[in-house]
């Protein structure tokens, strides 16, 4: 579960870890390809949804996903990173990006020849997922940050249910989640009636549930980034994203 309550330390983000085992001629590989496949897991579904939006089927999507992250993690694909390296978010975009140009006959066979699939896919899932995009017709960068902001705010909202059900207060996740992410949510006398509390003390409940989920957000956010400065800048962008601005 993701700290966030404890000072950052970029020198020990996934992504710092990432490229400094490449840096230091992979001295420490093990533990950066373990915090590689962590990063990858949270971005498998908006480069899925980057691919399609550029015109590829379903199956050559889910295939050429694939395959990337594979070369990602087997074939070292972090050689190139430089200490300036930024944001996870567009390194990753921009690695897609020139995988796409330079190696779909490649990446194809090798992976329709029986290649490992790196990340345990649900090819319905995905499909659906992309079908449900308010505007299929976005630009495919825009449908990528989209997709990146949202996989992030659904990590950090399983984050605190797991934290609340941890500590006894499943239902009270279950019954407040709207009040986090937008979404239907009872009138507040009906949330504290269901609850057993006060207004009062309900009113202190959400506002707890808004600041941990933040902060929880800006954890996730700041595994995959340099610095402090990128990190507000990575968060303000997120929020922009979402408000689809």
């Amino acid at each position: 579960m993701l700290d966030s309550s404890a000072p950052r330390d970029f020198t020990t983000t996934r992504w710092s870890v990432v490229g400094a085992a490449n840096l230091r001629g992979d001295a420490s590989g093990g533990r950066a390809r373990a915090a590689l496949e962590e990063l990858c897991r949270a971005y498998w579904y908006p480069l899925y949804a980057f691919v399609r939006g550029r015109g590829h089927s379903a199956v050559d999507a889910q295939d050429l996903t694939q395959a990337f992250f594979a070369g990602l993690v087997d074939r070292g694909g972090f050689a190139t990173v430089e200490r300036g390296r930024g944001r996870f978010r567009s390194y990753l975009l921009g690695a897609m990006k020139n995988f796409l140009a330079n190696e779909w006959d490649r990446a194809t066979a090798q992976k329709r020849g029986g290649g490992e699939a790196f990340v345990a896919w649900d090819a319905v899932d995905a499909e659906s997922r992309f079908a449900e995009l308010a505007a299929p017709d976005l630009d495919p960068d825009a449908v990528y940050d989209r997709q990146w902001a949202l996989e992030t705010t659904a990590s950090a909202l399983e984050a605190l249910r797991q934290e609340m059900e941890a500590s006894g207060h499943a239902d009270r996740f279950e019954a407040l989640q709207g009040t986090l992410t937008g979404g239907e949510a009872p009138a507040r006398d009906e949330l504290a009636a269901l609850l057993g509390l006060t207004e009062n003390t309900l009113k202190v409940a959400i506002h707890r549930m808004r600041k941990r989920y933040a902060a929880l957000v800006r954890a996730a956010v700041a595994e995959t980034v340099a610095d402090e400065a990128e990190l507000d800048e990575e968060m303000r962008y997120l929020v922009s994203v979402l408000r689809g601005g």
